[in-house]
């Protein structure tokens, strides 16, 4: 007989039913006698039965996950743990309840386990991806006001993994001392986009230009105003792609608004931003109002869904820097604790406007978990219990995230995911999250794989490899790198590539300059080892830098070829080659060799 079976919906009976977990040994308490005792007077069991109910009871395995079913009653419940009964041993005496169960709470639930911190999640779903991780979980909706304040009688802090609560709840609990975090005003700020624009334009944040629509005539006038192709977005329930139309003309206005719903659901519109890179920030703001950022990451969308993020992003420091700046600013703006991750646009003119601010753990910042000293979801458990931020530097030199989306539905695309996983779980330095949703739908978030290298081309590299379903052809792997800092130094340097075509010696050949490329040029030497390259013959050209640099990067050896110039006769070039020779040789095995050419 399992008790967890059966659950009753009269009003009679108590407003919460444990579906695990219902009896716990080696002794019954008064409260789970009276459990038992409810489940008797219900005649689920009959009363004979009830002698051997608590025999069996009494040999139950402890089990420390419970699920809880809420019918959103307004009496009261004594037969659920509560924050005063539940025994924590861990980093924090205080259970955090989490409004939603999906991947961001499974990984939240990942990262409190190693602290020992315990989570209560709230969530509609029974096997959500967080049930079976959390301490405990109560099935009922996040946007209930009357669940969420049962809710939160059994938690210390209450915190969300998905904007789109009942946010004036959040503020009768603040009223009545309950702690959220980040705070009820944030959440309502942030829930509604056009009010988050008009926020963070009132604190001088840059931003694409905004209005509000009403009617159709209001539309019209802003596309007058901002010119097409135009924006139209839903102020709220808009993420991943949804809530979003694009009019290129003023004929395309009337069904951009009917694929939003009308504007009934509340619209407004933004000026076209022509960005060349999306990129977010990821700051953690503690209860003291210290601040930590994380690195600035680039985001690439697919069907206006995050697909890829790389990290670090591949811009100049001064985009970092003032990438980051805008970032503090905004959540310098916001009240509360947490995690959260700043989204933003990076224009042709090498402007920096923000897009949207989400007050929770991101999508953008799933490569933290093994790229960085304390990852996202450790820092949201530190940021709201009030202990100290953790370090969020990158602890390896890049990492790329990937999110698996269906890309079919049911059995089909389940199969999918799994050969891509599987392939993912070859390549040294990748891993795998899989977020154990029971359903496969086409475009949903069902995992992502991180991997790690040394350089962002490396990585990149890597994860082509795990797309790339025709591999049956093993790729060519070059032995030997040519380099020069322009192609005007390859009458000199294709000498070298006839000699290794006499031997046979596989080479490739990149014009790398130390001075007008050098974010290639550091990826290059960095990766070259990793790639197969056990030697790189480096060109020195009129600026003469190219095989020191390279040898400061790598333990490789480096052969540097003096390039004859129209001044000096290459004398330059042969010197820079010979002194760089002392000058790295505290970091190289085998120093900088050079080979000199006459002609």
């Amino acid at each position: 007989m399992i008790l967890s079976s059966f659950w009753m919906a009269s009003p009679s009976r108590p407003n919460y039913v444990l579906v695990s977990d219902i009896i716990r040994a080696p002794s019954l308490s008064s409260r789970r006698i009276k459990d038992l005792s409810w489940f008797v007077d219900s005649n689920i069991i009959p009363c004979h039965s009830f002698p051997s109910l608590l025999k069996m009871a009494q040999q139950q395995p402890q089990r420390k996950n419970q699920t809880l079913h809420c019918r959103a009653s307004l009496h009261s419940n004594d037969t659920l743990p509560r924050k005063d009964e539940a025994p924590v041993r861990g980093v924090s005496e205080k259970i955090i309840g989490v409004l939603g169960g999906g991947q961001l709470g499974r990984m939240l639930c990942q990262a409190a386990s190693k602290l020992s911190i315990k989570i209560a999640i709230l969530d509609p779903l029974v096997n959500c991806p967080a049930s079976s991780l959390a301490y405990y979980h109560m099935v009922g909706n996040f946007d209930d006001s009357t669940t969420v304040q049962e809710f939160a009688k059994r938690c210390e802090v209450l915190t969300v993994e998905i904007e789109h609560v009942d946010v004036a709840t959040l503020e009768i609990l603040e009223q009545q001392g309950i702690d959220c975090q980040p705070r009820a005003s944030t959440i309502r700020i942030i829930q509604d986009k056009y009010l988050q624009k008009v926020h963070f334009s009132q604190h001088g944040i840059p931003l694409p230009e905004f209005m509000q629509i009403n009617d159709l005539e209001g539309a019209k006038k802003a596309g007058d105003i901002f010119c097409y192709p135009l924006m139209i977005k839903s102020k709220r329930l808009a993420y991943d792609g949804r809530g979003n139309a694009v009019a290129k003309s003023a004929e395309e206005l009337s069904s951009a608004i009917s694929a939003l719903g009308g504007f009934e659901r509340g619209l407004y519109v933004e000026k076209w931003a022509p960005f060349v890179k999306e990129l977010s920030v990821v700051v953690a703001r503690g209860r003291d109002n210290s601040m930590a950022c994380y690195p600035v990451v680039e985001t690439i969308h697919k069907e206006n869904i995050c697909h890829i993020v790389k990290a670090p992003a591949n811009v100049s420091w001064e985009i970092k820097k003032l990438a980051t700046d805008v970032a503090y600013k905004a959540v310098g703006s916001l009240e509360g604790a947490g995690i959260f991750a700043v989204e933003l646009f990076l224009t042709e003119d090498g402007q920096i406007l923000l897009n949207e601010v989400a007050p929770r753990p991101h999508n953008s910042g799933h490569y933290t978990i093994e790229s960085c000293k304390t990852s996202q979801f450790e820092q949201h458990l530190r940021a709201v219990l009030g202990l100290p931020l953790g370090d969020p530097s990158m602890i390896t030199p890049a990492a790329i995230m990937y999110n698996i989306l269906g890309e079919d539905e049911g059995e089909p695309g389940f199969y999918l995911a799994h050969q891509l996983m599987q392939r993912a779980l070859s390549i040294s330095g990748a891993f795998v999250h899989w977020y154990d949703k029971p359903d496969m739908r086409r475009q949903r978030k069902m995992g992502h794989i991180t991997i790690v290298g040394r350089s962002i081309s490396v990585v990149e590299n890597l994860l082509s490899s795990v797309l790339d379903e025709v591999s049956e052809k093993p790729a060519v792997e070059h032995r030997v790198g040519i380099i020069m800092g322009s192609d005007s130094d390859f009458p000199v340097m294709r000498d070298a590539a006839k000699v290794l075509d006499t031997f046979g010696v596989s080479y490739e050949i990149k014009i790398v300059s130390a001075h007008r490329t050098p974010d290639w040029m550091f990826s290059y030497a960095s990766s070259a080892q990793e790639r197969g390259i056990q030697i790189i013959i480096a060109g020195a050209g009129g600026a003469a830098h190219l095989p020191g640099m390279v040898a400061s990067l790598t333990p490789l050896p480096v052969i540097g070829v003096p390039v004859r110039a129209s001044a000096l006769d290459g004398l330059d070039s042969l010197l820079s080659i010979v002194q760089a020779q002392d000058s790295f040789n505290h970091t190289l095995p085998s120093g900088i060799t050079f080979f000199l050419r006459t002609a």
